[in-house]
């Protein structure tokens, strides 16, 4: 597998404690309402609230080796992921700064500050990563008989133990060089202030269409490089408390997403609506009234997103630079709020009484500007230079047309994954199957027995090659769904 389809999978297995987030928010956004005041301290309820989503905000580094093991693993299965917990111990015990203190055999005060801050999300991904090759590689191995019962998947956790073994004695070396380089970049990073998050928010969507995105909110949203713009954000009064909370700056790799997600996407859905063919405006209007819906409500922009990406590159690149602008000016103004999850509507409402959310309702204000700037642009664009968007097509391709005419409805889940699988050259074509949020990731034997047309009339928003082999169908809230059946298929099918 070549490094960037390696990265994908990275990317996709990061989606499983990531998912855990909203839980943390939904928890902590409801503390804060009941409790605007003194964030608990005045209220049991609200105390209990904001302490149970703090718990999850605390372990990330654990959920991370955890959830990664999980989603990187060939079958996803329970025991990669307590091979993850195992090698992330016994990492986190040995570099402790007082184990270090012993190993070293010098005074706690003289061991490097970083092994302080060991227990962070970027060892989680390691770990978990290694954890799931190990998983992969040794979960079929077959021991002597006399030692029968540690073949298999129960020789996995035994292994990684002894592989957190090996990884300490690594970091032990490596860590303080690399903590330092992690810390400098975080650091440059926030020392760019605005422009920083500008930057942030234009690469976040220029990567969106290979799914590298995932490889890169972590630096900013999470502690791999001293950020972690979400733990610090939902940590609300405790993160203010420790000061890793500062109002009106915490949060600015966040804030910013919401006048795109919430207003200027569905501006440019409009724009692209209202300059539709007249025979395609029912057609345009159910499409894009769904995805600006899904967008304003939840922050998903991907349906809508994938709707014009590759049919019109232009406007793509015009919407990462409007996100640039967008994550820039709520930094430079101080407009901050923050999410768990996307920056819809729900994260918004939930957010409000955070102490770290700063004039949070200009967001609403900057967003009605962005949908109006989104309107006019796309709209001038699309007319001047005839940009061919939804609704804008001369007219179906040959191969479009028959695989519209070859697919029949399915009745069944089952029978929509046999539709796909056999789009994609068939179950034994598929070598790794997954999901994330709207996408299915895959890796095939053969790339080239991919049916595009087919799987566009099955209801694909667009087909994604990243590399020879690596495919990724964008289908909206129901590639989890597709993706589990396809994994259950025989591989005959």
């Amino acid at each position: 597998m070549n490094i960037l389809g390696y990265l994908q999978r990275v990317g996709q297995a990061l989606m499983a404690p990531i998912a855990a987030l909203p839980a943390a928010a939904i928890l902590m956004g409801i503390g804060y309402w009941i409790d605007p005041v003194t964030w608990g301290a005045n209220n049991a309820f609200a105390a209990f609230l904001i302490k149970s989503g703090a718990a999850i905000i605390d372990n990330m580094p654990i959920l991370f080796a955890i959830g990664i093991a999980f989603g990187m693993s060939k079958d996803r299965d329970g025991a990669a992921a307590l091979a993850g917990f195992v090698c992330f111990t016994i990492v986190m015990a040995l570099l402790s700064p007082s184990a270090m203190s012993l190993i070293q055999g010098v005074d706690a005060d003289q061991v490097s500050m970083a092994f302080g801050k060991i227990n962070n999300q970027f060892v989680g991904i390691i770990v978990g990563v290694i954890s799931a090759e190990i998983y992969n590689r040794y979960s079929g191995v077959e021991m002597p008989k006399a030692m029968a019962f540690f073949s298999g998947k129960r020789l996995v956790p035994i292994l990684t133990a002894f592989a957190g073994i090996v990884i300490s004695a690594v970091f032990m070396v490596i860590w303080p060089p690399l903590f330092s380089g992690l810390t400098s970049f975080g650091e440059w990073m926030q020392g760019l202030g605005s422009a920083g998050a500008g930057l942030y928010g234009f690469f976040n969507r220029l990567l969106i269409p290979v799914g590298l995105h995932h490889g890169l909110n972590p630096v900013f949203w999470f502690d791999i490089a001293g950020i972690n713009d979400i733990p610090h954000f939902l940590g609300g009064a405790k993160s203010i408390a420790e000061g890793t909370g500062i109002p009106g700056v915490t949060g600015m790799y966040l804030a910013g997403f919401f006048p795109v997600m919430m207003f200027g996407l569905p501006g440019a859905a409009l724009a692209m609506y209202v300059t539709s063919k007249s025979e395609n405006k029912d057609k345009v209007a159910s499409v894009m009234l769904a995805a600006s819906f899904s967008a304003f409500f939840t922050g998903i922009t991907e349906p809508l997103e994938f709707a014009f990406m590759f049919m019109a590159p232009a406007l793509y690149l015009v919407h990462a630079i409007f996100t640039g602008l967008s994550l820039y000016i709520a930094a430079s103004m101080q407009w901050i709020s923050g999410f768990g999850f996307s920056a819809g509507l729900v994260d918004m409402v939930l957010a409000s009484k955070n102490p770290l959310a700063v004039n949070w309702y200009m967001l609403i204000v900057q967003g009605v500007v962005f949908f109006a700037l989104y309107f006019v642009v796309f709209r001038f664009a699309i007319l001047k230079w005839n940009i061919t968007t939804p609704g804008r097509e001369e007219s179906e391709s040959n191969t479009q047309s028959v695989a519209k005419n070859s697919v029949t409805k399915a009745q069944t889940d089952e029978e929509l994954a046999h539709q796909f699988a056999t789009a994609l050259g068939g179950r034994q074509n598929l070598v790794t199957i997954g999901a994330c949020i709207t996408r299915l990731r895959l890796t095939l034997q053969d790339g080239t027995q991919v049916d595009e047309a087919s799987l566009k009339a099955l209801g694909a928003a667009a087909v994604v090659r990243v590399g020879k082999n690596n495919v990724q169908v964008i289908l909206g809230a129901k590639a989890e769904k597709v993706a589990n059946v396809l994994s259950r298929l025989p591989a005959a099918s």
